[in-house]
């Protein structure tokens, strides 16, 4: 085929295989096809048939991009995978709030104008023992929201150990500079003591922060002031305490999770030992929707509250639908252990996981393996949940990725690792159907 032979996009649209595509669509599909055509024939390639290419162009226009994938990682809060999976009760609230009109910002009691933060605010104040609370969009926004409106013009000290970049290049010295507070640097990146803030404290001081330290942890010659300590100085100061809790832990009781409780501080701790103002997420290891919680004294959420910046960083209805199911399921302790699918996963034995790697590497012809999976979501980092995968070979790693729905595992020495510690029953039975799908 030459050139002058293509059609125009007006002839190659009048074939009846595009009758019933939308104008506009077939189009711009069509032209897509065309200029593809001209690009081969420029480099001595037939371009086959147009149509047929048209109508790969409309299904790739029409294609959702925002996928359900099966995490075979073993990175339970993943963040490239979405974090968090709701919980059915979780999902089931955005359903019947979404679907139609809510109470959203309307009090039904009194019949007039309410607020987005009066539906979580009760359940937050039960299971953390905070006066109140607000939710923004998520945990960054928190510590934006909680530093502009405490602290803009004036000092913010901060130990040297907590001035963390966490993924996608989100620096804690870049937020302080986007809320107009001043970094003060106290200590050093191995050891600060309660007393080097207390030497920091000056005329133009407006709260101390600490900061979880995420995705690393400092070990060897190392110290850091205990939440008690840095409440006591904060106190004698006459200065909030604001605490980047991070992981969204809300309390050792919530959850029959031993690793949790032992080494990741929850919001009731915090808040416990004097802390003024917690900040974490909704989603990572709380389970819920992505979303950022203020909890603390009543007098300083209500700054946070009347701030021009709050109404940029609020929750929208769904999300608020999606935490309010997920913090319902907190109420009883066993019931989340049970049915939030982080805690869940965090939870399960070994053996549990290993039976269910059995049935997938039987199914699968592949090799059962041991390994260790992940916490993730920058908590615990260096936390190993003993895991069991199914190892089947590395160059199926591309077409499960691609498939229906995709797989993810993780390629190591030569295979394809498949965790089943990110994998329930059900979705174990689609990976190995993904399998097979693959090698044929």
């Amino acid at each position: 085929m030459k050139l002058r032979d293509l059609p125009s996009v007006d002839a190659l649209l009048r074939d009846s295989r595009l009758a019933a595509a939308p104008h506009a669509l077939a189009v711009t599909a069509a032209r897509a096809a065309l200029d593809r055509a001209r690009e081969e024939i420029r480099e001595g390639q037939d371009p086959g048939d147009l149509v047929s290419r048209v109508q790969d162009e409309l299904a790739a226009a029409r294609a959702l991009r925002l996928r359900r994938v099966l995490n075979a990682t073993g990175v339970i809060v993943h963040t490239n995978l979405g974090r968090a999976p709701l919980a059915e009760q979780a999902l089931a609230r955005v359903t019947e709030v979404g679907r139609g009109y809510s109470n959203l910002e309307y009090d039904l009691s009194e019949g007039r104008r309410g607020s987005r933060q009066d539906h979580v605010a009760a359940i937050l104040r039960r299971l953390t023992g905070a006066e109140t609370a607000l939710v923004v969009n998520n945990n960054a926004a928190a510590v934006l929201l909680a530093l502009a409106a405490l602290a803009e013009g004036r000092e913010v000290l901060v130990s040297r150990g907590e001035l963390i970049e966490i993924g996608d290049g989100f620096r804690i010295p870049d937020v302080l500079v986007r809320s107009g507070a001043r970094l003060v640097e106290v200590g050093t990146t191995n050891r600060t003591r309660a007393a080097d803030y207390e030497r920091a404290i000056g005329p133009e001081t407006a709260l101390l922060l600490r900061v979880h330290q995420s995705n690393f942890s400092v070990v060897g010659f190392t110290a850091r002031p205990t939440v008690a300590e840095l409440a006591a100085v904060a106190a004698r100061a006459d200065l909030p305490l604001v605490d980047d809790l991070g992981s969204g832990h809300l309390d050792p009781r919530a959850s029959n999770t031993v690793l949790l409780a032992a080494s990741e501080p929850s919001a009731r701790d915090a808040l416990s030992a004097g802390v003024d103002l917690v900040c974490f997420s909704g989603d990572k290891l709380l389970g819920g929707p992505q979303a950022g919680i203020v909890a603390g004294r009543a007098d300083l959420v209500d700054r946070l509250r009347r701030h021009p910046l709050q109404r940029a960083l609020r929750a929208d209805k769904l999300t608020l639908a999606a935490l309010e199911g997920t913090l319902s399921l907190y109420l009883d302790p066993k019931r989340a252990a049970r049915e939030i699918p982080v805690l869940r996963m965090l939870d399960e034995p070994a053996a549990a996981v290993r039976a269910r790697a059995e049935r997938l590497t039987e199914r699968t012809g592949g090799a059962v393996e041991e390994t260790v999976a992940r916490v993730g979501g920058g908590a615990l980092p260096l936390a190993e949940l003993p895991s069991v995968a199914c190892a089947v070979e590395e160059e199926l790693a591309e077409p499960l990725r691609l498939g229906e729905p995709p797989v993810v595992g993780v390629v190591r020495d030569g295979r394809l690792l498949l965790d089943c510690r990110t994998l329930t029953d059900a979705e174990a039975d689609e990976v190995a159907d993904a399998v097979a799908r693959a090698r044929s």
